[in-house]
């Protein structure tokens, strides 16, 4: 059995650094393991695809969240950033069409305002990302992530 932490029902931000998902609607707040694993994943990239199947062949089964589909909202992309050690434009992918179309390289747009854009434009947002113990890392190379596991 893994250990499970309690906490304190005070923002999505604190729940989800310490491996807890968040219910808003609800107010509560759901133990899970600290050892959960999720891997950001689009099925289409051979990065993501290659992570994954890393981790396959450890035993480990994460919580897939295809972003894309179900992007993440900007709170859990600030905190995604906070466990990457990352500023907003680090994370984001600076070839892809929304990065020109929304003039994101502009200097003068504020850290709420990138992460917001990557929100409403998950296809920005570099993959794979894996985040375990309570720390995240990009798959890029693949095994990038067995140093947070």
């Amino acid at each position: 059995s893994h250990p499970v932490v309690p906490t304190i029902n005070r923002t999505a931000k604190i729940a989800f650094f310490i491996g807890f998902n968040y219910d808003r609607l609800k107010c509560k707040v759901k133990a899970q393991p600290m050892s959960e694993l999720t891997l950001y994943h689009n099925p289409r990239c051979s990065k993501s695809r290659q992570t994954l199947a890393l981790l396959e062949e450890r035993g480990l089964k994460p919580r897939i969240i295809r972003y894309l589909e179900t992007p993440p909202n900007a709170e859990t992309l600030d905190g995604l950033l906070h466990l990457l050690g990352l500023e907003p434009r680090q994370l984001m992918r600076p070839k892809e069409t929304p990065y020109q179309a929304l003039d994101l390289a502009n200097p003068a747009l504020s850290r709420a305002e990138l992460i917001k854009a990557m929100s409403a434009h998950p296809i920005l947002i570099e993959r794979p990302i894996v985040v375990a113990n309570g720390k995240a890392a990009i798959g890029r190379p693949p095994e990038n992530v067995l140093d947070i596991l």
